[in-house]
């Protein structure tokens, strides 16, 4: 299964590379609460785990620099859902592990409406970094979007 998904995310756009990592991020809190469902602490810790890892990686793409409101806005965001996370697993709490799901999950549907349509939110600056992109890829429209190493997208 990881092949495949490493396959399908080879041709993913910036932004799809973003809701990817948000979908992640909601399937360990998913699992976090099985977890506590369970009363299995090591399996909540390990999901959390992954979870947090997730958007430590993506505050650390913020590109405040050039980024403007828009990355101090996603940077106050994840700092608030690390937290959230952070309390809901010391506290086992299903609760507070479903609000934060609520509160990924609608970020992460701002992120799939921009990778949709991204004049969605034309005029914004860009705000994250994406490493490891190195061959360019083509857009539905058939023009070159350069994807480099250090490739950055309208947020």
């Amino acid at each position: 299964m990881d092949g495949y998904r490493e396959h399908v995310l080879d041709g993913a756009s910036a932004v799809d590379l973003v809701v990817a990592l948000y979908d992640g991020i909601l399937r360990f809190l998913y699992a976090a609460i099985a977890a506590v469902e369970r009363g299995d602490v090591d399996g909540r810790r390990q999901a959390v785990k992954r979870a947090m890892d997730i958007i430590i990686h993506l505050q650390a793409r913020l590109r405040m620099d050039v980024g403007g409101r828009p990355a101090e806005s996603l940077s106050e965001f994840y700092a608030a859902i690390f937290a959230q996370i952070l309390q809901a697993s010391q506290s086992a709490s299903k609760p507070k592990f479903e609000h934060a799901i609520e509160c990924v999950q609608t970020v992460r549907d701002a992120w799939r409406e921009v990778a949709r349509d991204p004049n969605a939110v034309s005029g914004s600056a860009r705000v994250l970094t994406m490493p490891g992109r190195t061959q360019p890829e083509t857009d539905r429209g058939g023009s070159s979007v350069e994807a480099a190493a250090q490739s950055s997208w309208t947020a």
